[in-house]
């Protein structure tokens, strides 16, 4: 048994007034509210006191709970109600599920990224359910003149053994009401749980199968007319001056003008890369007619000079970064890549003397991997919808940061955030692009001028070219062996433009005495940005990959080396700094070897196996390939995952195997070029996705049960895959693969 602490309950719960219509509410920082449709309303008592973020029970027992964070395919619409409805202690088949809209006074952390919504919202949305059935129980208890003790629920249902009495929850969700919230509050035994651990459904399947409007493209609203915008053609260029006299003589064409996204003195938060920011705005009155007028305005661009830009990192102090001038090369930045790689760097982590060892070492063994710029390429394109008036703003659209945005759209509206209404839609795939919203602001700012509802919309084109890109990295990394074939040193040093993608705290680092870690970077003027599991979305494969190969030089099976160096750091860790917990991560290599019935020594199945850390998280992967006439084809991976508890398993294997089938195309496909500042790559006629018929013929995932908080899952299986199939090719061609895309 659980018991939460009034500071939390306090911090977590304003507990709204007692319901005209019989029903009780709830305010708490991870539920909102949002208007019911008329079903709903016809289900629930026919008056509610409405407040920014509440739990609703009404007269009949029915229960609506709102989700938080945006909707982007992770099922967090589903999974986080599902947590409260457990400790509410109330069937599932009895839960409305509405998304809330963004409210930053109600709640704490409405946010898609990291693979943080169940993490943080595991102890906040247990407490939330807890608390309400409390305040229930007590409600019943004084009716009943019985001892809360005694009384129990099930089902939604209260219970009193001693007198035989029962009510369903809407009977006592008045009184409930007038109940303090609880000083402390007692959670489910996991061993009690319900809901939590069970299969349902995703609660939006049926609208999107059914084609329902649920994304921000799908919004249509009286009187709005559609834009969409011309940025420059090329990374280090600018807007000079344009010509729309033709376009405007178009059907359809009421404005075009300059758009300028970011003020000069703006200092930027983290997510607020704005690559281009000045555009020119068409505004018409549908998308093709838009679509015809771009291709009449004649636009004139300029190379910009260096300059420079303040921002704040999320969660970290204030800096100034420099933007460079010129226009870019591809070939040039592999150059520059390694001229850096071989030049002196920043020491991220030192352990013993790594340079004695290599000195000393019987067998030293040193590869170089490298990795391109990656697009995000999400189905839905970005846009967004913006009715600004002088007095307020109402904004639709998908976005993963809106909490975040808003602050950002109030300074450049010079709008008081409570007059900022940001309502969120489910989005059409994510990734981290959709974190850096200015597409959001673009859109207010062209509606303000037009006077109108505006849905902005980008083309396929306009969001490749448009910059928040996975950055190009390369790494170098080197292993000594002494004469029994021992890793005695290890020595990565990583870089790129214009991050690094270094994790020096991470494995194998506290498994090898002498260890080094260095890390550079190069500045650039393409902007990037997150990217499913950033960093670690190159880090991993190419350190997994290593690993399979220094296990080679050594003599030993791949998965049997790695668990040797996880042993050492379990029983006798160098340093204090590591990131990773070496039993949970020898964890999911000993469950996907004996589920993928991996047979030690020298592989006869031409397999590759990895494992990584990442988000909370532990991943491991066995990959079976075949090569029919030069085509790679996946037959089968096998997944193990430590992410804790599992909330909805279902959704959970569906989440996996998405990040699989996403890892194996970037893998082999992904790569985005760019010469004289120009991306070469401007849909997908040229930008290679992987098809349907490449896709792993058979995906096995594999849990691990135990009772740990829920930790991330949307991004952890995503970085081994890559190292994963790199090890497979191996086996079945005998070529390493050094460079992404893998070529084959």
């Amino acid at each position: 048994m659980t018991t939460t602490s009034s500071a939390l309950s306090r911090r977590s719960f304003i507990k709204g007034s007692a319901l005209a219509g019989g029903g009780l509410l709830l305010s708490f920082n991870w539920l909102a509210s949002c208007k019911l449709t008329p079903e709903e309303v016809q289900a629930l008592p026919k008056e509610w006191f409405q407040v920014n973020g509440f739990l609703k029970i009404g007269d009949n027992g029915m229960v609506t709970i709102m989700s938080p964070n945006p909707e982007g395919g992770q099922n967090v619409k589903t999974s986080m109600p599902m947590i409260v409805a457990e400790e509410l202690d109330v069937d599932w088949d009895k839960v409305i599920v509405e998304q809330a809209p963004l409210d930053t006074e109600a709640f704490s952390f409405q946010f898609l990224g990291g693979s943080q919504a169940i993490r943080r919202g595991w102890n906040g949305l247990r407490t939330a359910g807890a608390s309400a059935r409390q305040m229930l129980k007590e409600a019943a208890a004084q009716a009943w003149n019985v001892p809360v003790g005694e009384v129990e629920t099930s089902s939604g249902t209260l219970h009193h053994k001693g007198s035989g009495k029962s009510a369903g929850y809407g009977e006592f969700a008045s009184a409930a009401a007038k109940f303090p919230v609880p000083e402390s509050v007692e959670l489910k035994d996991i061993s009690d749980f319900k809901i939590i651990g069970t299969s349902q459904k995703n609660v939006d399947a049926k609208k999107i199968v059914t084609g329902q409007p649920l994304f921000g493209i799908d919004t249509q609203e009286e009187g709005m007319l559609v834009a969409m915008i011309i940025h420059p053609p090329a990374f280090g260029m600018k807007l000079k001056s344009f010509d729309a006299s033709k376009a405007k003589t178009m059907p359809g064409i009421k404005e075009v003008f300059k758009v300028k996204v970011l003020e000069d003195d703006y200092v930027r938060q983290h997510f607020d890369t704005c690559t281009f920011l000045e555009v020119v705005a068409v505004v018409g009155e549908s998308t093709w007619e838009v679509m015809n007028a771009k291709k009449a305005v004649e636009v004139f661009w300029e190379p910009f000079e260096t300059y420079t830009e303040e921002r704040v990192p999320y969660g970290g102090p204030a800096m100034t970064l420099t933007i460079p001038a010129g226009l870019e090369n591809s070939e040039k930045h592999r150059q520059s890549m390694e001229e850096m790689a071989i030049k002196g760097a920043t020491v991220a982590r030192r352990d013993g003397d790594p340079e004695a060892a290599f000195r000393g070492a019987d067998k030293v063994l040193e590869r170089t991997y490298t990795a391109p710029f990656l697009a995000h390429n999400c189905m839905e394109p970005m846009n967004f919808y913006a009715h600004v008036t002088n007095e307020s703003a109402l904004l639709k659209g998908p976005l993963q940061k809106p909490e975040l945005t808003e602050h950002a759209l109030s300074e450049r509206l010079g709008m008081p955030v409570e007059n900022i209404d940001i309502q969120m839609t489910r989005l059409g795939g994510g990734y981290g692009r959709r974190s850096y919203a200015h597409w959001l602001i673009e859109a207010a700012l062209i509606s303000r001028e037009v006077k109108a509802p505006v849905k902005l919309v980008y083309s396929r084109e306009d969001d490749m070219t448009g910059g928040i890109y996975r950055s190009t990295y390369h790494a170098t990394y080197r292993a000594a062996l002494d004469k029994d074939n021992n890793l005695i040193g290890f020595h990565v040093k990583a870089g790129g433009i214009p991050e690094s993608p270094l994790y020096a705290n991470r494995f194998p680092a506290g498994a090898v005495e002498n260890y080094l870690a260095e890390s550079w970077t190069i500045n650039s003027n393409i902007t990037i940005g997150s990217f499913r599991a950033p960093r670690s979305n190159f880090m991993a494969g190419v350190e997994q990959s290593f690993l399979d190969e220094v296990a080679e030089l050594a003599g030993k099976d791949p998965i049997a080396f790695r668990l040797e160096l996880l042993e050492r750091a379990k029983n006798n860790p160098v340093g204090e700094r590591n990131d990773y917990d070496p039993e949970r991560y020898a964890g999911v290599l000993e469950l996907v070897r004996e589920k993928s019935q991996w047979k030690d020594g020298p592989s006869k199945d031409k397999r590759g196996v990895s494992a990584y850390f990442c988000h909370n998280s532990y991943a491991a992967h066995v990959l079976d390939l075949a090569v029919d006439n030069g085509r790679p084809m996946v037959q089968k991976v096998t997944c193990a995952l430590d992410c804790g508890i599992v909330v909805n398993p279902d959704a959970a294997q569906n989440l996996a195997e998405g990040g699989i089938v996403d890892g194996i195309g970037n893998a082999l496909y992904g790569e985005l070029t760019f010469k004289d500042g120009v991306p070469m790559k401007k849909n997908f006629d040229t930008y290679r996705m992987i098809r349907m018929t490449e896709a792993p013929k058979q995906i096995d995932i594999h849990f691990m049960e135990n009772q740990i908080d829920p930790t991330g899952l949307g991004e952890p299986m995503f970085p081994p895959i890559f190292a994963a199939l790199a090890n497979a090719l191996y086996q079945q061609t005998g070529k390493r693969q050094y460079d992404q895309p893998f070529a084959i």
